[in-house]
């Protein structure tokens, strides 16, 4: 009885990872490279507790999909919403993503390709659930709320603001939130194409969050030395606000201070068309984007 019992529950198991893989869209490619990552992101960890190595989780992994192809709208490519994963082509968005769940992963002692899978629907969908294409976190604001609420992120600029006074001086500003880009720009959402419930669903989003504030580094501020912003950590993520009317961030990216004490992104790069370490500072990047206000600055929460 007790071995009928163990099939049983084996056949239960199987069968519900069976499902939960039904719902993402991947190639062999995708999971064996994602495995490899997390078995060398093992590695990593135990040789940072012998050797004293402080680099990043997120950093580690960043660095090894330099050169992976920037792709865009990468995550729409079914009819309905299914989790993407794809390792082979990165957008900004989805290569922080993918550098996060691997991170998380990693954290968590895992090195199978279900757990994160399972983590990167945690920080693609609204409170770690998906639920259509509506419940996918379309704008950062909403993807800082989702993951905030979950305890992966803290943003070390809110907590700022709601425990001190700003003073006129602080190099912080508020950015209050203005965002509709979505549904006045349908034509750039094909899934949206003839459904109109799901957009209602994302207008109804997209009003809740006006009037909402997060707070940011302006860009005149970005050449401050490592020492000066000493909040802001290898391996944080950087997004950079916008602006632009409709659009709360434009680009997202991975801090990484260079060895010229000054801060670099670590990005998917629709201009060199892959991920790549900035070359330039950040001040300098941004300064080629007059529409780009300053960054956020999220910290993962990782385990310590």
């Amino acid at each position: 009885m007790k071995r009928l019992g163990f099939s049983l529950f084996i056949l239960f198991f199987l069968r519900f990872v069976d499902a939960c893989l039904a719902q993402v869209t991947y190639t062999k490619q995708d999971s064996i490279k994602v495995v490899t990552l997390l078995k060398e992101g093992k590695k990593k960890i135990l040789a940072s507790k012998n050797s004293g190595d402080t680099q990043s989780l997120m950093l580690f992994y960043g660095h090894k999909l330099i050169g992976v192809p920037y792709v865009a709208a990468t995550l729409e490519v079914n009819k309905e919403e299914k989790l993407v994963v794809n390792l082979r082509q990165l957008d900004c968005t989805t290569f922080v993503e993918t550098v996060f769940a691997l991170a998380l992963t990693t954290e968590q002692g895992s090195e199978k390709w279900v757990d994160f899978c399972a983590n990167l629907k945690k920080i693609r969908y609204e409170d770690g659930v998906m639920k259509g294409y509506a419940s996918r976190n379309h704008y950062f604001l909403w993807w800082v709320e989702s993951n905030r609420k979950q305890g992966l992120i803290t943003t070390l600029m809110d907590d700022y603001a709601t425990k001190k006074k700003i003073a006129r001086n602080t190099i912080y500003r508020k950015q209050t939130i203005n965002i509709n880009w979505m549904t006045t720009h349908l034509s750039s959402y094909p899934m949206l194409k003839g459904k109109p419930q799901l957009i209602r669903e994302i207008s109804k989003h997209e009003k809740e969050s006006v009037g909402k504030a997060m707070m940011y580094i302006p860009r005149q501020n970005l050449g401050l030395s490592k020492q000066k912003m000493k909040w802001v950590k290898d391996g944080d993520i950087l997004a950079i606000c916008t602006k632009k009317k409709g659009l709360d961030t434009t680009h997202i990216g991975i801090a990484e201070w260079g060895n010229d004490g000054k801060l670099h992104l670590l990005n998917a790069s629709q201009v060199h068309k892959k991920v790549v370490l900035e070359t330039l500072t950040l001040q300098e990047y941004m300064k080629k984007h007059p529409s780009q206000l300053g960054v956020w600055v999220i910290s993962p929460c990782l385990a310590k």
